[in-house]
């Protein structure tokens, strides 16, 4: 088996990896996260998690670079991680009631051989309060994640009303195609 790196400091992509019996080494990259104003909603995450990948130097023989980017949208307008407070709720209001999209872009890289995969979800938000909205953001600190919201927590349970698609796509690593690539990367010589 190839020796797993997951450039990521996203916890919830640590504990996904792992829950698929990795074993992976987190490595740290650094890049600005721009994409081209005119790049569709559907391409922005694929894009980063290459971006991401192209900026990791010094791939060993035997490794597998795993990168990802999660990005939420509604109306094909891009909804990232909240800069304060404010943005926050008004996200969360933008969601309230409505149906957005998830795209998860992973980019799973060796020497050899680059593959880079999207996948999407479609997730429903219940109607959101302005109580419900200001409780959310005071008790779980969502300033970290995509669209202000994690699904893994209190306003998946309680405000997300149907997901078609992989719940952890919109956690933050479509842990399928993960698993598929890993296989197939690993099996290349």
């Amino acid at each position: 088996m190839k020796k797993i790196l997951l450039a990521s400091q996203s916890p919830r992509r640590r504990e996904l990896l792992s829950a698929l019996g990795y074993s992976f080494e987190t490595v740290g990259i650094c890049c600005d996260e721009i994409y081209p104003d005119d790049l569709p909603a559907a391409e922005v995450a694929a894009y980063l998690s290459e971006l991401k990948s192209n900026a990791y130097a010094g791939l060993g023989e035997n490794e597998i670079l795993v990168t990802a980017d999660t990005v939420v949208s509604i109306d094909n307008k891009i909804l990232g991680k909240p800069q304060d407070k404010a943005e926050a709720k008004r996200m969360l209001r933008e969601l309230s009631g409505r149906a957005h999209q998830v795209y998860t872009g992973i980019t799973l890289k060796t020497n050899r051989q680059t593959v880079t995969a999207t996948d999407k979800a479609d997730v429903t938000v219940e109607n959101l309060t302005d109580d419900e909205i200001d409780y959310y953001l005071d008790t779980c600190q969502p300033y970290d994640k995509a669209g202000s919201y994690g699904i893994q927590d209190w306003f998946g349970m309680a405000k997300i009303s149907k997901i078609n698609g992989s719940f952890y796509t919109v956690m933050g690593l479509p842990t399928h195609l993960v698993s598929s690539i890993i296989k197939q990367l690993d099996s290349y010589s």
